[in-house]
């Protein structure tokens, strides 16, 4: 089973007491997001869990608690947002420097391929040019070389909650970030790759990819898995099956374009009730909803894997 830690808030920034108590509890509630009377159960013990993908934009509070994860067996890998976008965008991250600090101490911690950059999502206005986005992105693969071997990226979406701000992108524009970020990231050593873009650029030896990703989840949990195509997310999103532990409207990082807060009174409004030690990330089930078992088993092959072989050899 792979957790999902979470597409829905940001657990490593703000609720990652409550994420260890849950691991060290044993299990998690997770709230449906489409009915409040459902609720989804499911066990987060060490055998079970083949490995735990991070989503952040300020890894810093949870960096700490790594050894914590390690010593209770956890296998893990970050996909890190960082963007070079201000506080109008994004209002209530650490400065930029901090958080390219923060990205590099992650990096020698959880080493390279256990951080994946994302730079997304990727959008032009007057502020932020094509050009403007190639400058950033050149300054940002200097200081971060070396530090991560992907780079995912991804082009705004006009979800409900985004679409009076953000315009799609033009195909003229799109292939022109391509063709820039490609040649830059070459020379630093990155491999970009999308995210759940129908979008072609593999003539910019851009790649399709998925943000929990079989070959990546193998190499972190050091084990083939069986695997298949998460059905649940779009139709061009390549991410295995996963079980994701976070809730809606409950990241205050407060950007403008996340699909993930429709309402920021909500989201402080949940944020205030957080309680650590509650089974679920908005609190305590009242007693009259419907829990279902969500848990699954180890997705493990029972077969020696090839990373199993290398390490006998």
């Amino acid at each position: 089973m792979v957790i999902s830690a979470s597409r829905r808030t940001d657990i490593p920034a703000f609720y990652s007491q409550w994420f260890i108590n849950r691991l060290k509890e044993g299990y998690a509630l997770i709230p449906n997001s489409r009915n409040a009377d459902r609720i989804g159960r499911v066990e987060l013990s060490p055998d079970r869990i083949d490995c735990i993908v991070f989503w952040t934009k300020n890894p810093i509070p949870m960096i700490n608690r790594l050894d914590e994860l390690d010593e209770m067996g956890y296998r893990y890998y970050f996909q890190f947002t960082l963007t070079p976008y201000e506080t109008r965008i994004e209002r209530n991250l650490p400065p930029k420097s901090v958080l390219l600090q923060a990205f590099i101490e992650l990096a020698e911690r959880a080493k390279s391929e256990g951080v994946v950059w994302r730079y997304d999502p990727i959008f032009i206005d007057r502020e932020h040019s094509l050009e403007w986005h190639i400058e950033q992105f050149s300054s940002m693969c200097r200081k971060l070389r070396g530090y991560t071997k992907r780079c995912v990226i991804s082009f705004i979406d006009s979800y409900k909650s985004t679409s009076h701000s953000f315009r799609a992108m033009t195909d003229t524009e799109i292939s022109g970030i391509a063709s820039g970020f490609s040649k830059i990231a070459r020379e630093h050593g990155i491999k970009l790759f999308t995210c759940a873009e129908v979008i072609d650029l593999s003539a910019y030896g851009i790649l399709h990819s998925s943000c929990i990703d079989k070959g990546l989840v193998e190499q972190v949990a050091g084990y083939r898995i069986k695997a298949k195509k998460d059905a649940n997310q779009r139709a061009a999103c390549c991410c295995i099956e996963s079980v994701d532990i976070g809730a809606y409207d409950t990241c205050p990082n407060g950007c403008t374009y996340c699909y993930a807060t429709t309402s920021q009174k909500t989201v402080l409004q949940h944020f205030k009730a957080h309680d650590p030690k509650a089974p679920m990330l908005t609190g305590y089930p009242t007693g009259n909803e419907i829990v279902t078992d969500r848990t699954t088993p180890s997705q493990k092959e029972n077969q020696m894997s090839l990373f199993e072989w290398e390490a006998k050899g």
